[in-house]
C-alpha cells in the first residue's frame, strides 16, 4: 500500500510544541509512522505490528 493512500493523524504523544511530532496510519495489520517534518511520500516511514505498536505505548 502506497504511504500516500493513508489516512495520517498526529500522535497523541507528540507536544504541540513542534519539533518532536510522529504521524500515525494505521491498516488493519500494520502501524505506519513517519516524522511529521518530512510526510512526503519519498520521506522514511517505519512499519510494525499492532501488538509491537502496543507494546511500545506501554512503554512510554
Amino acid at each position: 500500500m502506497s504511504t500516500e493512500a493513508l489516512q495520517w493523524f498526529k500522535s497523541t504523544y507528540s507536544s504541540d510544541e513542534g519539533g518532536e511530532c510522529l504521524e500515525v496510519a494505521t491498516t488493519p495489520h500494520t502501524i505506519h509512522i513517519r516524522d511529521s517534518k518530512n510526510p512526503a511520500e519519498t520521506g522514511p516511514t517505519l512499519q510494525v505490528t499492532p501488538s509491537a505498536w502496543a507494546a511500545f505505548l506501554a512503554t512510554a
